[in-house]
Parts: structure tokens; C-alpha cells; sequence
């Protein structure tokens, strides 16, 4: 959370991209529950469709959603097709030997300079707005030169090699 926090300052600081910030406490139970509504509506077609939590707290809120987490990307996108925009997730996916948890977090790209990188990038591809129908906060500002300023600020290696294949 730590790292979010930093990178939200960052993005806001540095960039002019503001970033709410949002704790999921369990994956696990966002897509149990998830899931759940999804058999329900399948089983009750004439009935009022139910609506899934995580969908129901993201109505409204715009961006691509950048997941960041200590654990495999493939948590947080065990949810993505409930989440109302664009999901990239950043996780530990792969193995590592780091001696604290700031290289940890560094070797996997999981830290606030890569959750910023993230975020730029998601924008900067995202700037049609294809999920949700309208174009995304900050996106018509994210130039693929500012990415490249960005990598280069942030002292992201981009030759580094990628840590799920290591």
C-alpha cells in the first residue's frame, strides 16, 4: 500500500495525473462473490440481474485500474471482467531472491516507480476509452515521448529482464 501510496503522489507531482487509490483486502472473495451473482443471473434469466460488489463500488470511476500486489498478477485479474475498465496488474509472478522487501518489490516491478510507469502507459494506450465508452482522465495528456521521460526519471531499466522469466 505503501508503494501506491508513492506513486500516487508521484503521478500527481510530477505528471499531473490524479489516482484514487482503492484496498482490496481479498481477491478471493471479490470473485467468489462475483462468481456467485454470474450463476445466480444465469439461473434466474427473468429475474433482475445481480450485480457484483466490486462492480457496484466501481460504477462511475474512470482510468484503466492498476492492481498492484505481493502476490501472482493472476489474483487481481481473476476479477477483471467485473471491473468496468481497463485491468493491468502487477505482481510477483516468477522467482527471485532479493535481501528486503524494497529489492523484492524492485526486481518484480511491483514498486511505486513501475506502478507509475504502469498507469502512464495504461493511459497512453487507453485514450479511446473502448470499455467504458468515454475517454479516460488524463489520457489525451500521455504521449508516448512523456513515457520515455518517464522511464528514464523514474531510472526503470527497460533492457532489465523480465522477472516472470528469470
Amino acid at each position: 500500500m505503501f508503494e501506491v501510496l508513492k506513486a500516487q503522489a508521484i503521478l500527481e507531482k510530477d505528471y499531473g495525473v490524479a489516482a484514487d487509490v482503492w484496498s482490496v483486502t481479498s481477491y478471493k472473495e471479490l470473485y467468489k462473490e462475483a462468481n456467485d451473482c454470474a450463476r445466480w443471473n444465469m439461473l434466474h434469466p427473468t429475474q433482475k440481474a445481480k450485480v457484483p460488489y466490486v462492480t457496484q463500488t466501481l460504477k462511475g470511476a474512470s482510468g484503466p485500474f492498476i492492481a498492484a500486489s505481493d502476490y501472482m498478477k493472476v489474483l487481481p485479474e481473476s476479477i477483471a471482467q467485473w471491473v468496468p475498465g481497463k485491468l493491468v496488474s502487477l505482481g510477483t509472478d516468477g522467482f527471485g531472491r532479493s535481501e528486503n522487501r524494497a529489492s523484492l518489490r524492485d526486481f518484480f516491478e511491483v514498486d511505486a516507480k513501475h506502478i507509475v510507469l504502469a498507469t502512464l502507459h495504461a493511459l497512453a494506450s487507453d485514450k479511446s476509452g473502448e470499455k467504458s465508452g468515454d475517454k479516460k482522465d488524463g489520457a489525451e495528456a500521455v504521449s508516448t515521448k512523456l513515457l520515455e521521460k518517464a522511464i528514464r526519471d523514474l531510472g526503470i531499466d527497460p533492457e532489465k529482464r523480465n522477472p516472470a522469466t528469470s
